[in-house]
């Protein structure tokens, strides 16, 4: 996808239009696939962590923060429809981040309670658990 843009930009200079064309067009064709196995390589990595979790609890290792928030509208969906009153989210600590910022953690509180408008406490037993609690706030 990279190469094709370079060359893309390099087709465009030289004032071949029609390559830089086709180029644009094959950069495009990369990105789909791109997507395509990123989102294959996001659920093997979403199943396998959660092959043995019970109803109320995810785990979200290993995704990208927006793969992680689309995971968490779904399982707080299936949770109010399971009458649940909380939701135990693992987000890590950030040990394996760069300089151990647990940003997937920080991402997902913020995006329940300014999108959701739900209450996610970090779990006072571990750091790298959300605990949200099903109910809007008032």
């Amino acid at each position: 996808m990279t190469r094709c843009r370079q060359e893309r930009e390099k087709a465009y200079d030289r004032g071949d239009y029609a390559l830089a064309e086709e180029l644009s067009e094959q950069g495009k064709k990369h990105q789909l696939r791109m997507k395509k196995l990123n989102k294959q390589a996001s659920n093997w990595i979403y199943d396998a962590n959660n092959k043995v979790r019970k109803p109320g609890e995810i785990d979200l290792h290993g995704l990208f923060v927006g793969e992680a928030l689309e995971r968490v509208v779904s399982a707080i969906e299936d949770s109010k429809r399971r009458g649940d009153t909380r939701i135990l989210l693992i987000v890590g600590k950030g040990l394996h981040s760069s300089n151990s910022v647990p940003k997937l953690k920080y991402a997902t509180k913020r995006f329940i309670e300014r999108k959701l408008f739900l209450v996610a406490r970090s779990d006072p037993t571990n750091g790298g658990r959300l605990i949200v609690r099903l109910e809007k706030q008032r």
